[in-house]
């Protein structure tokens, strides 16, 4: 038995021809939602109207369905949405596509050409169950009726024209919201924040209790003289989300997503990584400070003021400019001083050959024809390029016990110490910046062909050249240092730790072993005549000093 499908409602632009078909049509129910909290588009009110549109038509959806949650049509072609595109790449298990309405199907005159000829080339039936003028169906089945290409492309054009007039609606409403203070447009907030609701209506942001833990790690491993590069393996190895992540998880997604490759070529990352430069965009953004940011830029009032994107900024105007100004300081003749990350090397940066006093780095023999298979420390000095008359070696052993023994024994007992930062204040990098600002404006001067620009021209000059005059009035003040002592020694904190622990506590104390080249023969154990131990921090050296009188005296 067959039946056959035609839609006439008196307009003759929608009727298809006739088509015989089987009685049962196998069809897929498509769902898409671009904001997942929009009641009005609901996933169970796209349903509905599919299965009665489906039903009326001899149309069996089945468990057949593609539900996109999440996922723009501006955006996103139908292949490209990882539900309907999965179906579109299996055109033999159904006859039907059967959408709620055509905006949930594209969104732009491109995409519905190519679900057309995909629609044409496949003889497939796509059903639009609800409309301006009602039910739509587009048959696909005969090639040779042009009425169902001429209606897809008339309405392909309304729905691009939609959403164009939906993307200015939208750009307007965000570069109103963009210079109210305390107002998030919406979005993926900066890493550090999250939105919440704003008295009165609307959002705000926050600070994200999570992301401002991490944050504060970064600044303290920076302040303790860890690379950007060091923490950024060490977020990776423990495997904290980077932004882009935390904000998934956050919202209940997967990590991970597109990103970019070779020209032409888009890489697929179960999860994104930290980066040493994201790390150093991420604090040196004004962000930081709680302003709205928009091409790089801070957003200005009328005033010349920043405008805040929240009341809890997560750094002070004087901490952002201490860590800038560590930035700037490490970013300067850097080459070649950069710091490897290794967590086996216990003595990295710490013993020297006292006969080019450069570093000296392990040496792991690694040939199977190698009978000597002892790792051992080696002067740097060739790999470096730097001459050395007497190149020094030492078992790792030796050199590793060594300098435990005299560590312990100088400055185990001693007391650990906090240091806390304070930092100082000074307005200048802002007046700089403002400056910046200014000068550029100035530029344009001339440009404006009304009144009515050249209105707005000076409002703008004038509120920076009153941002700048009220910033030169702030006082500089100076950053200072608090140390507090703890109960623990060096040596419980020697104990307690690993490998690196111990490497990082002989690099706070500025501990130093230089090592002279060793004497003709075999040796089974260490000439202590040969190696120097030392500290090049002040206030370690004179502590080990008095220590090791204390010790004199009492015999010990």
């Amino acid at each position: 038995m067959t039946t056959s499908v035609q839609v006439s409602d008196g307009n003759p632009l929608r009727a298809s021809a006739p088509m015989t078909a089987p009685a049962t049509l196998r069809g897929v129910s498509a769902l898409r939602l671009s904001v997942m909290t929009d009641e009005t588009t609901s996933p169970e009110r796209q349903r509905a109207a599919n299965h009665i549109s489906a039903q009326a038509l001899g149309i069996d959806l089945g468990d057949r369905e593609a539900v996109d949650l999440g996922i723009s049509a501006s955006k996103t072609t139908p292949f490209e949405r990882p539900e309907l595109g999965s179906w579109l790449r299996r055109p033999d298990e159904f006859d039907a596509l059967c959408f709620w309405r055509f905006d949930r199907a594209i969104r732009c005159m491109d995409d519905m050409h190519e679900l057309a000829k995909w629609a044409r080339k496949h003889r497939k039936m796509i059903v639009f169950a609800e409309g301006p003028g009602g039910r739509l169906v587009l048959d696909f089945r005969n090639p040779l009726d042009p009425m169902a290409q001429l209606m897809v492309t008339l309405f392909a054009f309304a729905a691009q024209m939609e959403a164009q007039a939906i993307r200015e609606r939208v750009i307007s409403a965000q570069s109103a919201m963009r210079v109210m203070h305390l107002r998030w447009r919406g979005s993926r907030p900066p890493y550090g924040y999250m939105p919440a609701p704003l008295e009165g209506g609307g959002w705000t942001l926050v600070q994200d209790p999570e992301a401002v833990r991490v944050i504060e790690r970064i600044i303290k491993d920076l302040m303790d003289g860890k690379t950007s590069a060091a923490i950024a393996t060490s977020l990776n190895e423990e495997g904290i989300p980077s932004p882009r992540d935390h904000w998934s998880l956050k919202k209940g997604r997967s990590t991970g997503g597109k990103t970019g490759g070779k020209p032409g070529e888009t890489v697929v990352r179960e999860r994104f990584a930290w980066r040493h430069n994201a790390i150093k965009e991420l604090l040196m953004s004004e962000r930081m400070l709680g302003w709205k940011v928009t091409g790089g830029n801070p957003v200005r009032d009328n005033d010349g003021s920043p405008v805040m994107a929240t009341a809890e900024p997560i750094l002070t105007r004087a901490e952002f400019d201490t860590i800038c100004t560590l930035f700037a300081e490490r970013s300067v003749d850097n080459k070649g001083h950069r710091d490897r990350v290794d967590t086996v090397t216990f003595l990295l940066r710490v013993i020297h050959c006292a006969g080019c006093g450069q570093r000296m780095y392990l040496h792991r023999p690694n040939s199977k024809k190698s009978t000597n298979k002892t790792e051992g420390y080696k002067c740097g000095s060739y790999t470096r390029g730097y001459p050395c008359s007497g190149r020094a070696t030492i078992k790792r052993e030796w050199a590793d016990e060594y300098v435990e023994r005299e560590f312990l024994r100088a400055v185990g007992s001693l007391r650990l110490t906090e240091r806390k930062f304070i930092p100082g204040y000074d307005p200048q990098p802002e007046i700089d910046a403002t400056a910046a600002e200014y000068q550029a404006h100035l530029e344009s001067e001339g440009t404006q062909t009304n009144p009515v620009t050249r209105g707005i021209w000076e409002k703008r000059r004038d509120a920076l050249d009153k941002r700048i005059t009220e910033l030169m009035s702030r006082e500089k003040t100076e950053a200072r240092t608090e140390v507090t002592v703890l109960d623990r020694t060096f040596a419980d904190e020697w104990y307690a730790t690993d490998t690196a622990g111990k490497r990082e506590l002989l690099l706070v104390a500025g501990a130093r072993l230089d090592v002279r080249q060793a004497k003709q023969g075999k040796t089974l154990k260490l000439d202590e005549s040969r190696v120097s131990f030392s500290f090049n921090e002040q206030f370690f050296a004179e502590a080990a000093d008095v220590l090791r009188d204390l010790a004199a005296d009492l015999g010990v």
